[in-house]
């Protein structure tokens, strides 16, 4: 097996230190002044992220208002388990994962 400097052939990422004082990447995220302050600029595709995240953070994966019924009634003894039905879910979980391994 030869192995070969597969890091520096990477693009984006300086062969030499020489290198890196030469050549500038097309797309720069990250310019750097020359005064003792730094300033950051943040990609397109980093604010397209940011703004789907904010708007998923607002929807929740379950229906809270729901949760909060099923806990009032375990607390209350009135929640009834439907075995029949959690027996069916965990057969078809099951056969998915048995049908993914097999992939």
């Amino acid at each position: 097996m030869k192995i070969d400097d597969a890091l520096n052939k990477t693009a984006g990422l300086p062969v030499s230190p020489q290198q890196a004082r030469t050549e500038k990447p097309a797309d720069t995220a990250v310019p750097v002044a020359n005064s003792n302050s730094s300033k950051v600029q943040i990609s397109t595709l980093s604010t397209q992220l940011q703004a789907l995240q904010n708007t998923q953070a607002g929807s929740a994966v379950f229906e809270t208002k729901k949760v909060e019924a099923i806990k009032l009634a375990i607390s209350e003894g009135r929640f009834q388990v439907n075995s029949e039905k959690v027996a069916d879910g965990l057969l078809e979980t099951v056969k998915d994962l048995l049908n993914a391994r097999k992939r």
